[in-house]
């Protein structure tokens, strides 16, 4: 399978500059219909994306910004958004302009295309990907998958412990590993991300009785307040006052229990800290996940994923 990347990815790489460094690069590219990265700095008021492209300037005629444009289904806004960052493309052409100076004619769909037949259309569930976050909203985070194609990863597949917003736990322009969860009949595929950071026991043993460590306060209930240790693992410390989500925590842990997944805490301290996310801790680091089983083998209890199962549409 050949390899296909977040918009971003490629800009930077030393193929990827070998090929902008000049005209005879840029035609084995144009022949090759290999794809480029470059960086857009206007959008003119056709919604037409000029690129710099180093030697020459380059064109994405507004209908050749993304797959949909044409067809209705995508708005310029995804053209117009692409300003001053890196979009992907496939060389269509050269031409001249009044001044008889070259430039190239671009096509990003082209790229998307091409991505969607050697790669799309190839992943199944349970397969891990790259992705890159382009924005979040409070049920989920955005993702691109590759060449600007826009997946979405949904707030309660983002980690095992429960957060209100994505902004808790990513932010835009980061870059993630994800897991393919689903792929329906019209092959628009939903991610998965808590898989990838560990099992119950996994996140556990980096935790001892006896320590005071650090934690997040993630809900207040009646029966006790739920402090995040890690992405992929809570305890629950008795009530305090004026304690509420979102606070940093010191905590005692009290007690481990993996056979009821439990782990007690006592609060010490909680303070206001306004924090980034930083990038994950993966787990897992192989590129296909057949099944997951997050509760201990001793516990009744059985919190798991399977992703053997094939495309909707196949």
């Amino acid at each position: 399978m050949l390899e296909f990347y977040p918009e971003g990815w490629l800009i930077d790489t030393v193929e990827n500059k070998l090929s902008l460094s000049n005209l005879t690069s840029l035609t084995e590219a144009y022949h090759s219909s290999k794809i480029l990265e470059a960086r857009a700095i206007v959008c003119d008021g056709c919604h037409n994306l000029i690129v710099d492209l180093g030697t020459m300037k380059g064109i994405i005629p507004r209908l050749e910004g993304a797959i949909g444009i044409s067809e209705g289904t995508v708005r310029d806004i995804a053209v117009i958004s692409k300003v001053n960052k890196p979009v992907c493309f496939t060389i269509t052409g050269f031409k001249k302009d009044q001044n008889n100076n070259t430039f190239a004619l671009l096509s990003r769909r082209n790229a998307q295309e091409i991505c969607i037949e050697n790669f799309i259309n190839n992943i199944i569930p349970g397969d891990i990907i790259n992705a890159k976050i382009t924005h979040l909203e409070p049920f989920g985070a955005f993702a691109d998958i590759g060449c600007g194609i826009i997946s979405l990863l949904p707030i309660d597949a983002i980690s095992i412990s429960r957060i209100e917003h994505p902004r808790e736990r990513l932010s835009v322009g980061m870059d993630i590993k994800a897991i393919v969860k689903s792929i329906d009949e019209n092959n628009r595929i939903t991610l998965t991300h808590k898989e990838l950071l560990g099992t119950w026991e996994e996140n556990a043993q980096h935790f001892s009785i006896g320590e005071t460590v650090a934690g997040i306060v993630r809900s207040v209930e009646n029966y006790g307040a739920f402090i995040e240790l890690t992405p992929n693992l809570a305890g629950l410390a008795e009530n305090k006052e004026n304690i509420y989500p979102g606070q940093q925590a010191s905590v005692y842990i009290k007690n481990i229990i993996p056979s009821k997944m439990k782990v007690k805490l006592i609060i010490i301290d909680t303070f206001d800290y306004n924090y980034t996310p930083t990038k994950p801790k993966y787990f897992f680091h192989e590129n296909h996940m057949e099944s997951f089983l997050y509760s201990p083998k001793c516990c009744d209890r059985i919190i798991a994923s399977n992703f053997n199962c094939i495309k909707a549409n196949v």
